[in-house]
Formats: C-alpha cells, structure tokens, sequence
C-alpha cells in the first residue's frame, strides 16, 4: 500500500479507536495484521507514538475551558466543597498513579500480550459482554458530574483501568467507563472522566515508548532504534498526515460520543466489540491472518 495512504489509513484508526471504548491497540494489531505490515519497523514504531500524540492532543484542545476552570478553582473547587484530594484534577491524578506503577512493574507482561492476537480477540469480546452488562444494570447512579467524585471511586477507576494496560484489546475508555458506572457515576460524568484520566496516562506511556525507542534495552536491542533524524521529505510527509488525521479525527470523535452520551448508552460500542472479538477468533482459529 502506498505510504500516504496508509498514513492516512492509521490516522483515522488511531483517531476513531482511541477514544471510543473499543481499543485503539487492538484495532491497529489487526490492521496490521490484516494488511501484512510491519509496525516494529524503527520508523513506523516512531510513526505510531507521533499519531498517539495527535489524539492525545485532542483532548486539552476540547476540555480546554473545563481545563481552566479546574485550574481556577483548585483546590477547594466551585462550590467550596472540594479538598487537596479530592478537586477533580487532584483525583485524575490519583488514579493515574494507581494504574501507572502496576503497569509499569508489568511492562513486560504488556509487551508479550500485545503480540498475542487471541489475548486482543478475547478482551474484546469478554469486555464487550461486561459493558453490556454493566451499562444495562447501573441505571440509577448518585454522581451526576465529575466534580462530585470522592477518592474511593477515583482509586476504583485507577484500579481497574490496569487491566486495558495489561491486556490491550480491553480499552482504557472501556474499562474506566464500566468501572465509573459500578462505582455509581452517571455516564457522562464517567465519561468525562475517562477522557480527563485519559490525559496523562496516554502522555505517560507515549513518552515511554518513545523513550524505550530511542534508547533500546538489551530487551528490545534487536528491534532497533528510533528512525533517523535526518529523515527525508517523503518520510516527513507521511508522520505529518498521520498526527494532522489523527489529531482531527480524535477531535471530532471525543466531541460527537460526549453528545451521544448524553442522550444513549454505550449498548452499541458493547455489540460491535462482541462481533469484532467473534470474527477476529475465527480467523485466527482457521489461520487466515
């Protein structure tokens, strides 16, 4: 396939994937998988972290006034009630910690699993199950916005968004969507929370990869290193298109499912993760990619 195409192939993958709960990993494995590439390339690996960076990019540029009136309201919050734990930026910032250093400690389980198909069809597909599950019964929640959080909920949301970092295919949006809902957040609120979680883990564990890219262990020596500096135009070019789609994309999505949210629930998203999980098993199962 033609490099510009597939940069913009990859673009709109990483951009409509990564914030709807149906893994944006996952999708981009299959892709891969599906199209015979070779994303372990140094170049293409770097290509990857930069379309990360556009969606991630996504999010503050939409959240950019709610950004503000957090900041401005830190630490007791608008209606005074709120402390040096639990101000809404104050808990993102909890449950990022309590997801990064078990993921961190993990690091190398999560780089197995991400080579393994099966373990990427199974968490669609059991993950989709438990949305379902999950959205269908928590219909009556208590918190209606993510100012009204306590510590416990954030450190539950923190707790269980380890499992998308160990096992891709199950989403970072689907795990603290699911998990908001236990704790009695209403959709939107764990929504809004997913997406402003979503913030520092994802800048986190990019700048990692990047890191890890750029100064290979004896680990991943063989893989190689980042691509060249003194890249040319053509290469350029191709890393522009997939942070300008990615980015755009991302944007347009994040905006579009927090109205969707508002009005429907996520019954959709669970449906197309079951089929996804199904179709990608039987294709593994009959050797066709």
């Amino acid at each position: 396939m033609n490099d510009f195409l597939l940069s913009v192939l990859l673009g709109i993958v990483e951009g409509l994937t990564e914030f709807l709960p149906v893994s944006s990993t996952g999708h981009l494995r299959i892709v891969e998988a599906l199209f015979h590439l070779n994303l372990h390339d140094s170049f293409w690996k770097m290509y990857t972290i930069v379309i990360q960076l556009g969606a991630i990019l996504a999010l503050p540029v939409y959240f950019w006034n709610r950004i503000l009136n957090f900041l401005g309201t830190f630490p007791k919050g608008e209606r005074g009630d709120r402390n040096l734990l639990t101000h809404p930026l104050s808990l993102t910032m909890i449950a990022f910690v309590v997801t990064a250093l078990p993921a961190w400690a993990l690091h190398k389980k999560i780089g197995e699993n991400l080579e393994k198909l099966w373990v990427i069809a199974l968490a669609l597909l059991i993950g989709g199950v438990v949305m379902w599950i999950v959205d269908a019964l928590c219909t009556r929640p208590r918190v209606m916005h993510m100012e009204e959080m306590s510590l416990p909920q954030a450190i539950w949301i923190g707790a269980c968004q380890i499992l998308s970092a160990v096992f891709p295919g199950t989403s970072r949006s689907m795990s603290t969507i699911a998990a908001g809902q236990l704790a009695s957040l209403s959709r939107e609120a764990a929504l809004e929370f997913s997406f402003f979680l979503s913030m520092p883990t994802m800048a986190a564990a990019t700048l990692y990869d990047f890191y890890k890219t750029l100064k290979p262990s004896h680990d991943n020596a063989g893989e190689g290193a980042l691509a060249p500096l003194s890249m040319n135009s053509h290469e350029w070019i191709v890393l522009a298109i997939g942070f300008i789609i990615s980015f755009i994309v991302a944007l347009a999505v994040v905006a579009w499912f927090m109205h969707w949210v508002r009005r429907r629930g996520f019954a959709p998203f669970a449906i197309y993760r079951i089929v996804l999980g199904i179709v990608l098993i039987i294709l593994l199962t009959r050797g066709l990619i």
